[in-house]
């Protein structure tokens, strides 16, 4: 075989997550870590347009309830180098912090429904948008795209 794909390693996940990112209607691809929540890598562009959550990132949800700010339109782009431009950077966070207590809160209701049985896929679509987070022992793979029209 004259072309190789990557089996394994950052060359194989720099190759997925640029296919990815080519298929019409996405919007950002971002790999979060399964146990911390941190920010591995992400590709495209987020936008938000919400109230801003506490600035303590916490990940455990401590201190939702204080008081909000009024909602701001916040832009996230991905640089050449795959790293975050310094722009909004907390906007980002934020997104990855409730993702991943979304999945955590997922397994758990999975788990507590069958404790044989295991989480594989999220889908949440909206208005505007879809997330579709598939959950690896040791990543979370988060697809954000246009919602198709209806």
């Amino acid at each position: 075989m004259a072309d190789s794909v990557p089996v394994n390693g950052p060359d194989a996940l720099d190759e997925t997550l640029n296919r990815l990112s080519k298929k019409p209607g996405v919007k950002a691809v971002v790999i979060l870590d399964r146990a911390t929540g941190a920010i591995l890598r992400t590709t495209g562009q987020l936008s938000f347009n919400a109230a801003a959550l506490p600035s303590s990132g916490s990940f455990s949800g401590e201190g939702a309830a204080a008081q909000q700010q009024p909602p701001q339109q916040q832009q996230l782009q991905q640089q050449s180098n795959g790293e975050i431009n310094d722009q909004q950077p907390q906007g980002l966070e934020d997104f990855a912090a409730k993702v991943w207590n979304w999945v955590n809160a997922s397994g758990t209701l999975v788990l507590d429904l069958d404790t044989e049985d295991e989480l594989k896929l999220l889908r949440l679509r909206t208005k505007k948008q879809e997330l579709v987070i598939v959950p690896d022992p040791k990543y979370l793979l988060i697809v954000v795209h246009d919602t198709p029209p209806a």
